[in-house]
């Protein structure tokens, strides 16, 4: 008999059911979907907002901001309350500040509880790392790998739908709907994790919870994703923006040397440097800014104006019909991830997919000018081909190098990482469009020979992640499965 599966004393064949899991799986993806769907959710309001909410253009950003910091915050804090207390549990927590801050924004008439409402929102985001963490105490083992997979993709595909849900809604109903269609789907969601979804092993909460170290993480990625995010607004030399990347970096440096210190840290820092989990998390930036990168040059070039010589001069709706096939690739293609997965190892499966997202943006560079939405769509796929299989892989690898009882905080902190990427990819990609423009009609607008330089930096750092991918340190011995690992893993920790 094995006790290598659970910090708890009960063998971990005992503590994974045998019953039919695609209900659970189900129900999880679509929790995924939901808050995908929210991220994106005020896209398609951006030039309406200061008319809508009577403020300034500037004021208005914070809508989409507000989130992006909220999640940062609440990510870790949530997986790591996931560890003490029950993954299921945390996600119907999580759920709460989502249903709430969706109410506050469908009653909002001013910018400040509109950001108030975004900022709730984003509270409730760790429900894609709780979900897939979960899977490994409620899924059957040979299933484990497969529905990490899709539970990864989920986000990939409400990204995808929510722009032309959004858009659709926008055009042809009152703003507001959508915010009261995401509360009620969020309701809906709950209750079919309380009902349908089975309870996971609690690790004991005995456990101290680090509210310095949460505190302090919190202030240290709002300090850096501040800076990242709003630098370009308010100059990257500007003493606002660099003394807010200074203060990350001190914060970060304090709140490192608290958690070696403390007994019960937010992050378990010594688990994070082990090879295996540091090198996933490296290539999770990377593979993080890669796959944002696309989504931020492909819709421009559909809708800038045709005048251009190289926009497609869509809608709004048009252009995020035209980019939803791409999470439904994700959802295609992530078992076929999985079972590279299981037949070659995670690691292989990242490496790969990292080289597709290259060869996604290698296509799209001699495609921009062509003057033919199906060339980006080509493009789109893939790019999402590549990110289906490495956002599947990198929980998996993640898993397979850290205790059971610490499988959200690590799930957390990775999904974090693939945070950072996206907010770093948004920066780069943004002083790029900024600095290579070209003028119509008096209006500055991003060049084709930006877009080009766009795709090609997309490119050389997917072909960053895949070689850092190979360079994943992973035991020959272990088996693909993404908990092989887990053994020696939790011995060395008792």
């Amino acid at each position: 008999m094995s006790w290598s599966g659970s910090t708890t004393g009960v063998p971990v064949n005992q503590i994974r059911p045998t019953a039919r899991s695609g209900g659970v799986v189900g129900i999880l993806a679509l929790a995924g979907i939901v808050a995908a769907i929210t991220q994106t959710l005020v896209v398609p309001l951006i030039a309406e907002l200061p008319k809508l909410l009577d403020t300034s253009a500037s004021n208005a950003s914070w809508v989409i901001t507000a989130t992006l910091l909220a999640a940062a915050v609440a990510t870790p804090v949530a997986g790591r309350l996931g560890d003490m207390f029950g993954k299921r549990r945390m996600l119907l927590v999580s759920l709460l500040p989502l249903i709430v801050g969706s109410v506050v924004c469908a009653l909002s008439s001013s910018v400040v509880p509109m950001i108030a409402g975004r900022g709730l929102q984003g509270l409730g985001m760790g429900v894609v790392p709780l979900g897939i963490s979960l899977m490994r105490d409620v899924v059957p083992a040979e299933k484990l790998g497969s529905s990490i997979a899709i539970m990864s993709a989920s986000m990939g595909v409400g990204g995808a739908l929510g722009l032309p849900f959004a858009a659709a809604i926008a055009e042809n109903s009152s703003w507001r709907v959508l915010f009261w269609v995401v509360a009620a789907m969020s309701v809906a969601i709950g209750i079919l994790i309380r009902f349908f979804v089975p309870a996971d092993k609690e690790s004991g909460s005995s456990q101290g919870f680090d509210v310095l170290g949460a505190i302090g993480l919190g202030i240290a990625l709002i300090c850096l994703l501040l800076g990242v995010s709003k630098g370009a607004d308010w100059g990257w030399g500007s003493g606002t923006t660099l003394g807010l990347l200074a203060a990350a970096v001190v914060i970060l440096l304090a709140w490192g040397r608290w958690e070696l210190r403390i007994k019960d840290p937010l992050v378990d820092l010594r688990v994070t440097a082990r090879p295996q989990v540091l090198m996933t998390n490296l290539a999770s930036i990377l593979v993080g800014f890669a796959m944002y990168a696309q989504s931020l040059v492909v819709p421009q070039l559909l809708q800038l104006p045709e005048a251009t010589g190289y926009g497609l001069g869509q809608s709004m709706l048009a252009m995020g019909l035209w980019m939803a096939p791409g999470g439904l690739m994700m959802m295609i293609m992530s078992p076929f991830g999985a079972k590279l997965s299981a037949a070659k190892g995670p690691k292989v499966t990242l490496a790969i997919g990292a080289l597709i997202i290259a060869m996604g943006y290698g296509l799209a560079v001699p495609m921009i000018g062509s003057g033919s939405a199906w060339s980006l769509l080509a493009v789109t796929l893939v790019c999402s081909t590549g990110v289906g299989f490495a956002y599947g892989a990198m929980p998996a690898l993640i898993m397979g190098a850290v205790p059971q009882s610490e499988t959200a905080s690590a799930n957390s902190f990775n999904t974090l990482m693939r945070s950072i990427g996206s907010s770093l990819s948004a920066a780069v990609i943004g002083v790029v469009m900024a600095q290579m423009t070209t003028d119509l009609g008096g209006f500055a607008l991003p060049s084709e020979s930006g877009f080009r330089a766009a795709m090609l930096i997309g490119c050389g750092v997917g072909l960053a992640a895949a070689v850092l991918a190979v360079l994943i340190p992973v035991r020959k011995s272990a088996k693909p499965d993404p908990l092989a690992a887990e053994p020696e893993v939790t011995a060395a920790k008792v």
